[in-house]
């Protein structure tokens, strides 16, 4: 048996998972096509993030592959039709990494709603800047936002609800009289995506990117919100267009906005000029579900799914 990794995880877990097993682990290995090309050609398991695109030439590539474990929830760079077809299982962390991008999204809507975390440099040169911040917001009493009602979108409403927000969420997958709606901390009201946009004070994005959701948050959908409100987005990068926010950031109808995830990951040579000089804009590279406790969540379950395939296979 051998299993390929080609992206980071918790080395221990892996190893000390699939005893007996030959593992290839090598966290740049996305980055060497020769040499990805040549590992998965005879692997039965590849255990991926989201960088590695399990698609067209490596699947062909991969003749013995039976499982994949992907080191997260989003599955948009795993052709997974051509993995069924083929009989090859694709098993995503689903769960693991919950409570770490819940936390970043009510984080991001604390400081930046509050616009008075960025002084440390002005006040470590003698600067007193009190006057340019004394007027940042309040999350409590706002109106939060969920672009999708999944589990992540649960964990972050659970979170928000205890900081006295409201909220509503738009998902057109949960029916409007799901239990779902229904929390033990209370009840979030399903909303319709324009009043959803035209209601939020902060509006977060978690949905998976797929043909339909591409784009989904343009122009016309910036156009809807309230002015001075916020976006989160820790989904994918292409759920919201890019140019169009910045130019709703610059010309001062959003109030901020946290970008987790981007379009293009790493950014390209010339990528980043879309964000220059933005006020209140936080970019982080996509590591909302990174932290030390759901990595080692995420390669504890993801190596257990591969281990449970190999042994029922």
């Amino acid at each position: 048996m051998k299993v390929v990794v080609t992206e980071f995880m918790d080395e221990h877990m892996l190893r000390a998972g699939l005893p007996g097993v030959e593992v290839v682990y090598d966290p740049e290995l996305v980055d060497k096509r020769d040499a990805l090309f040549a590992e998965v050609a005879n692997a039965d398991a590849l255990i991926v993030r989201n960088r590695t695109q399990v698609k067209g030439a490596l699947l062909d590539a991969a003749a013995r592959l039976r499982c994949i474990g992907r080191l997260g929830v989003g599955l948009d760079n795993i052709d997974t039709a051509a993995c069924k077809a083929r009989g090859i299982a694709v098993y995503p962390a689903t769960g693991a990494n919950d409570i770490s991008v819940a936390e970043y999204v009510i984080a991001a809507a604390l400081l930046l709603m509050r616009g008075a975390f960025g002084a440390s440099a002005e006040l470590a040169k003698g600067g007193w800047p009190r006057q340019a911040l004394m007027n940042g917001g309040e999350v409590y009493g706002k109106r939060l936002g969920l672009v999708g009602f999944g589990a992540i979108a649960r964990h972050v409403a659970r979170r928000a609800a205890a900081l006295g927000m409201t909220v509503a969420a738009h998902d057109p997958f949960v029916a409007n009289d799901d239990a779902a709606w229904t929390q033990d901390f209370g009840r979030v009201e399903p909303l319709g995506l324009d009043a959803l946009l035209a209601a939020s004070d902060i509006l977060s994005l978690h949905v998976p990117l797929t043909d339909a959701t591409h784009g989904l948050i343009d122009e016309r959908a910036f156009s809807r919100m309230k002015r001075g409100a916020i976006l989160i987005n820790t989904a994918r990068g292409g759920v919201a267009d890019e140019r169009a926010l910045a130019r709703a950031l610059r010309e001062g109808r959003l109030g901020g906005a946290a970008l987790d995830v981007f379009e293009a990951e790493p950014f390209p040579q010339g990528y980043a000029e879309r964000f220059e000089g933005l006020p209140n804009l936080v970019l982080t590279p996509h590591i909302a579900g990174l932290t030390a406790e759901a990595n080692r969540r995420v390669s504890e379950l993801t190596v257990a799914n591969v281990r449970r395939h190999l042994a029922e296979a």
